[in-house]
C-alpha cells in the first residue's frame, strides 16, 4: 500500500439534515467550524440540505411532475400506433376457405 496518500483529518463527523433535523454520525474529512454534542461527545457538524431521511425517493413520496405534457403525448402516440396495427391486421385477415385455395399445403 502506498504511504502518505490518505487524508490526515479522517475523523468522526455528524451530518445533520436541515430539512428534518436527522443526524448521521459517520467518518469523513469534511471541514466544519460548527460542533454538536451527541451522546456526550462533541463532534464537528456538517449541515446538508437533503439526505436519505428526507429525499422523496427514499421516503416513498416521489411524484412524477410533467409540466410539458410529454407523458400524455407519448401515451396518445402509443395508442394511435396500436390502433393502426389492429386496423391493418383486421384488413389483412381473410377467411380460412380463401387462404386454403390460394396456397396449397405441402406434405412431407
Amino acid at each position: 500500500m502506498k504511504k502518505d496518500i490518505h487524508a490526515d483529518n479522517y475523523r468522526p463527523v455528524v451530518f445533520q439534515d436541515i430539512s428534518n433535523g436527522t443526524n448521521f454520525l459517520t467518518r469523513s474529512t469534511a471541514a466544519s467550524e460548527e460542533t454538536i454534542k451527541l451522546d456526550g461527545v462533541e463532534y464537528p457538524l456538517v449541515k446538508i440540505h437533503i439526505s436519505s431521511a428526507s429525499h422523496p425517493f427514499f421516503t416513498g413520496q416521489e411524484k412524477l411532475v410533467d409540466i410539458e405534457g410529454r407523458v400524455d403525448k407519448f401515451k396518445k402516440r402509443t395508442k394511435a400506433a396500436q390502433d393502426a396495427r389492429e386496423k391493418s391486421a383486421t384488413k389483412a385477415k381473410k377467411p380460412k376457405s380463401e387462404k386454403n385455395k390460394e396456397a396449397p399445403q405441402k406434405l412431407g
